[in-house]
């Protein structure tokens, strides 16, 4: 599981106008020959994240390569159940990783195409955004 190993500050607060706009760095596949390109904003877990990891690891084996494209660094905190209003924030829980319309989440590449587009379209299943599959051009 992706985790930062050292964190500034255990609790962030929430931005406001986190998921507006579109992504400016990581629109391109720059390492692969094909990927997943995100078409609308919203927060990757960390578990979301391992499972796409998974099925694609299982479709490379040891014939091509996969590149993570995003890092969930972002705490996400939450209260025990039935606990009352008030008393603080709750403790960190997990984190996320923010994406935008735009960005490449995963790459692959050694494989045959029908194999890779598989592979992505499985992957794409484990995450919670639109997506769409792209390739190098």
């Amino acid at each position: 599981m992706l985790f930062p190993k050292k964190v500034k500050y255990r609790k962030w607060q929430r931005l406001r106008g986190q998921f507006k706009g579109t992504e400016s760095r990581g629109t391109k596949v720059a390492f692969g020959s094909a990927g997943i390109k995100a078409l609308e904003s919203g927060r990757i877990n960390s578990q979301q994240i391992e499972a796409g990891r998974k099925v694609l690891t299982r479709y490379v084996a040891k014939g091509g390569k996969i590149w993570i494209r995003i890092f969930p660094d972002q705490p996400i905190t939450q209260k025990p159940p039935e606990v009352t209003m008030g008393a603080g924030k709750g403790d960190p829980v997990g984190y996320v990783a923010v994406v935008k319309p735009g960005r490449i989440i995963f790459e692959i590449d050694g494989l045959p195409k029908e194999t890779a587009v598989q592979a992505l379209k499985l992957a794409q299943a484990k995450l919670p955004v639109k997506t769409k599959l792209v390739s190098r051009r």
